[in-house]
């Protein structure tokens, strides 16, 4: 028998049919939707009077615009009111199930999706958002669409899509003291390229990612995207399927027992082939911290921000630009850096397991007078955990803003934004100019714990030598 790759074998089981022009006709077996990408989607459905095909496949949530510091509606942005108003309506007529702000499950689609247990081995998932490549943490093929897209996946449950070539990325060995699966794809995307996948799905493996918690492997799957691969994966196992073992939307009784299965035979099968195979070694990991204005402009927080000059002519000009547009000085230390605002959240890193790592750490210590620092969870079931443990507190005692369930500011379509040139620490997913709302603001991605040190510190820190306790 031809041994598959992981990849491989769940696109040949959602083949519907070869296309002329090469593409596949691929069945989408959970489409995930939320206020932004879908209403125009739905108004293009009604203008051909087509109904939605498959409603028990689509599961709706509020994220993007919802505005995490007011808890009634009407909100006092009218456009987030309109948008997640017309976002209940559409569910409704359709008859499909919408984790509204009302219902303890609300959150962002990509944190919602896993804990709910929608998010499944072996499963094709789609959604109107570029970070869908999350899910692959689950051993599942995920890719983010367009409006167009969503309308399709609405209408007939496929799409048209062209494969995609596998690169096996391998992290072996044993990461450093205070290193993270943030700074793990910071590391990756940054010697890539965020070009370096382009017409790839990466496939995540080795001695790291086998160790990763799930929560760890969304984190790296997150970012695929940001270095240009369209999927990120990793292959299903025990610590999957205990994750996924009672979640609401997973199999239950027998049901499960088939289920687990029929998920572990989409593992890639030992000795397949792969387009291309990268290794990378855990020790050479750090703390890192981007820099400039694409996710790959990173470096060790120990190292010094990188001199155009010393580059090669293609990254010299970004180089450039960034330095420029990020108001930095080349060959000077990253470490000290002063920041404005500091921001824990998102899709990349805003699960219980990302609170619990900063809580446990900052526990006497203060934000530094002047700095904005906010933490946002992921989904209301993030916060009813952590509120249950106690973690709210001790960040609110420790000078941060404990906010409700959303985007917040990792993309700013919604009240918390940065200010003029404000520099943001920031454990979201991209630092592109006015990604973070405005026009002249400034983005560090980072994980997690190194933002508390910013927050801390009142500059960029690093967390090894703040958090000593």
């Amino acid at each position: 028998m031809l041994k598959k790759n992981l990849f491989q074998k769940v696109w040949d089981t959602h083949n519907v049919g070869n296309l002329e022009n090469g593409q596949t006709q691929l069945f989408v077996g959970r489409h995930l939707i939320h206020e932004v990408t879908s209403p125009q989607a739905f108004g293009m459905l009604r203008e051909r009077g087509l109904p939605v095909r498959y409603p028990e496949r689509t599961f709706a949530t509020v994220d993007h615009i919802v505005p995490t510091d007011e808890v009634s509606e009407p909100y006092s942005d009218p456009l987030a009111d309109a948008m997640i108003k017309e976002l209940r309506k559409n569910c409704e007529e359709s008859g499909i199930t919408f984790f509204d702000v009302e219902s303890g499950k609300q959150g962002i689609v990509h944190v919602v999706g896993p804990e709910q247990g929608l998010t499944q081995p072996g499963m094709t998932i789609a959604c109107g958002d570029s970070h869908t490549s999350t899910h692959g943490a689950f051993g599942a093929i995920a890719f983010g669409v367009g409006t167009s897209q969503v309308r399709d996946l609405l209408a007939t449950q496929t799409l048209s899509l062209s494969p995609l070539k596998v690169r096996r990325i391998e992290v072996n060995g044993t990461l450093k003291a205070g290193v993270y699966a943030k700074d793990v794809i910071l590391h990756i995307i940054r010697k890539l390229g965020v070009n370096g996948g382009t017409g790839y799905a990466y496939e995540y493996a080795g001695d790291v990612f086998e160790g990763f918690s799930m929560e760890e492997r969304m984190t790296a799957c997150n970012m695929s995207i940001e270095g240009g691969a369209r999927v990120g994966y990793v292959n299903p196992d025990e610590k999957t399927f205990k994750y996924l073992q009672s979640r609401p939307y997973s199999p239950k009784g027998a049901d499960w027992d088939n289920a687990v299965e029929a998920w572990s035979s989409f593992a890639s099968d030992q000795g397949c082939d792969y387009d291309d195979v990268i290794k990378f070694e855990a020790s050479d990991i750090s703390p890192t911290v981007t820099w400039g204005i694409n996710p790959g402009q990173a470096i060790s927080v120990e190292e010094k921000i990188p001199d155009p000059n010393e580059l090669s002519d293609s990254e010299a000009s970004s180089a450039i630009e960034a330095l420029d547009y990020m108001k930095l000085s080349p060959g000077t230390p990253i470490k000290g850096t002063p920041i404005d605002v500091a921001f824990i959240g998102s899709c990349t890193n805003g699960r219980i397991s990302d609170l619990e790592e900063v809580a446990s750490k900052i526990n006497g210590y203060k934000v530094k007078d002047g700095v904005k620092a906010i933490v946002v969870p992921g989904s209301q079931v993030v916060s009813q955990i952590a509120e249950q443990k106690g973690l709210d507190k001790i960040f609110i005692n420790a000078g941060f803003e404990w906010r409700n369930a959303g985007c917040s500011m990792c993309l700013a379509m919604n009240p918390d934004k940065l200010i003029d040139d404000q520099l943001c620490a920031s454990s979201s997913n991209r630092n592109f100019k006015g990604r973070q709302g405005s026009p002249t603001g400034r983005t560090m991605l980072m994980s997690p714990l190194m933002v508390a040190a910013a927050a801390i510190s009142g500059e960029i820190a690093d967390s090894r030598e703040i958090f000593q306790n």
